[in-house]
């Protein structure tokens, strides 16, 4: 194959990638090799990759050109540079979770079922991506990787837990990068480094070994742009029997439709969902954003949907989770973890059944809700988050709302509660330069619909990366 300006190879699309390869006029071997060099090169200020492993990555990089040559491509995304999550179990790595715990653990001998899936579809993968201890919070340090930074600004946090992912997307570190969410971790470093993310529908992406946090923890893609989420989707929601609370197979093609446009939809816009306290130029600006909806012939309305602030329904939730978490390791490990791991997970370890019953049945109720709000609106539009990047290694931005991440995240966790799709896309920049989301939350099993809308979105406000670490 013949090579192209690699210099500007490790930015193309995943779905730009597959043309090429198709036509023979690029390689996976060279597109590998500018990912490669673009991690020796940027990656050391920002941290967004705890294991590369450049020999495995060409290997496959080369089995992938010898099937494009005899034109026998092995799936939908075969020879796309990707990333894996570090909660994620890959066959024949460690799952180092950001924990100094599992140091000198055993390699994996499965792999989860989207990394399966992106393997058996030809992924290239180069590397696994940063994350907070356990997965725990809405930001990327840990006591085994240490702090992740952001791409516009490396004093910054560029948000989590798919922190490194998100990193990764925006700065050519790979094309695809998988991701999770169970209360934001997709969509809050999407919001705070400008790339784009999906929480799907709970069940949609069959998830293996369970959670500690349940049917919160969803497993979604990190991409630069709504078309490669939707074809990374193809791939992502393919069937694993291991995931006994996956939704039945639908073969639906997420890209299909997505230029269909967003004309006659019914989109509610909420600026605070009725109780939070947001920046107010991010408001601006998501405000001024939500009406490019109503400019592409959709009806907008600013109402809130109409529940009160669910944190201490979520908290019951994950600090729960943080509890069986930390329990699965010995004690003395537990004196290197993470201080706010250990405190929310005693807060879990000692909430009685009658409170999480409760916190139960307040979730079961706020997704009714949801489901009676968008009996009359086809979508919701509201910030992604509701401060703007603050500085790396804190968990809480000074000044700033609270003592935890869930105290800067009000829109992102009431829809891991209902298992609502919704994704997160960039929308613009503040005075410092920093970029500021808009989420669009669907209706449940209504993914097609919210990145139809992301599309429609993106056609008018095309994404811009950094050009380099710290570069607009």
């Amino acid at each position: 194959m013949s090579t192209l300006d690699q210099t500007e190879a490790c930015y193309l699309s995943a779905t730009h990638l597959v043309d090429l390869y198709q036509w023979k006029t690029l390689s996976p071997v060279e597109v590998t090799k500018d990912v490669l060099a673009r991690i020796n090169e940027v990656d050391g200020p920002v941290n967004a990759f705890c294991e590369v492993d450049e020999e495995a990555a060409l290997a496959a990089a080369r089995e992938s050109e010898a099937r494009w040559m005899k034109g026998e491509p092995k799936g939908l995304v075969d020879g796309v540079p990707s990333t894996i999550k570090d909660l994620l179990i890959t066959n024949g790595s460690v799952t180092g979770r950001g924990c100094k715990a599992t140091e000198g653990a055993a390699p994996e001998t499965a792999d989860a079922p989207a990394v399966a899936r992106m393997r058996q579809q030809g992924a290239v993968f180069v590397g696994r991506t940063t994350t907070p201890e356990l997965g725990w919070k809405g930001i990327t340090d840990s006591p085994r990787t240490g702090i992740t930074r952001n791409p516009w600004n490396t004093e910054l946090t560029p948000g989590g837990s798919s922190g490194g992912a998100a990193v990764a997307a925006a700065l050519g570190m790979g094309a695809l990068h998988i991701g999770t969410d169970g209360g934001g971790s997709v969509r809050i470093p999407a919001g705070f480094t400008g790339v784009f993310a999906l929480k799907p529908t709970a069940g949609r992406v069959p998830v293996y070994p369970p959670s500690a946090f349940g049917s919160l923890s969803h497993v979604g893609p990190i991409t630069r742009t709504v078309d490669e989420a939707g074809l990374m989707m193809n791939v992502l929601s393919l069937p694993d029997h291991r995931d006994w609370r996956a939704l039945p197979y639908d073969p639906w093609d997420f890209r299909t439709g997505l230029d269909l446009g967003v004309k006659h939809l019914r989109i509610a816009y909420s600026p605070a969902l009725g109780f939070a306290d947001v920046d107010p130029e991010i408001a601006s600006i998501v405000a001024q954003s939500a009406r490019v909806f109503e400019d592409l012939g959709a009806t907008v309305e600013e109402r809130d949907p109409g529940f009160d602030d669910p944190i201490d329904c979520f908290n019951k939730h994950w600090y729960w989770g943080c509890h069986k978490m930390i329990s699965a390791y010995p004690e003395a490990a537990r004196a290197e973890m993470d201080p706010g791991l250990i405190e929310v997970a005693e807060i879990g370890a000692g909430t009685s059944l009658e409170e999480f019953d409760r916190a139960m049945d307040e979730r079961v109720q706020l997704g009714q809700l949801m489901c009676e709000f968008h009996a009359e609106y086809d979508l919701l539009v509201t910030p992604a988050l509701a401060v703007p990047p603050f500085a790396a290694g804190r968990d809480v931005p000074e000044p700033g709302p609270g003592t935890r991440w869930t105290d800067w995240t009000p829109f992102t966790y009431p829809f891991n509660l209902t298992g609502q799709p919704a994704c997160v896309v960039p929308c613009g920049f503040n005075a410092q330069g920093l970029p500021v989301g808009l989420q669009i939350v669907g209706p449940m099993y209504g993914d097609a619909l919210v990145l139809r809308a992301a599309t429609a979105f993106e056609q008018v406000r095309p994404f811009k990366m950094p050009k380099g670490v710290g570069a607009a």
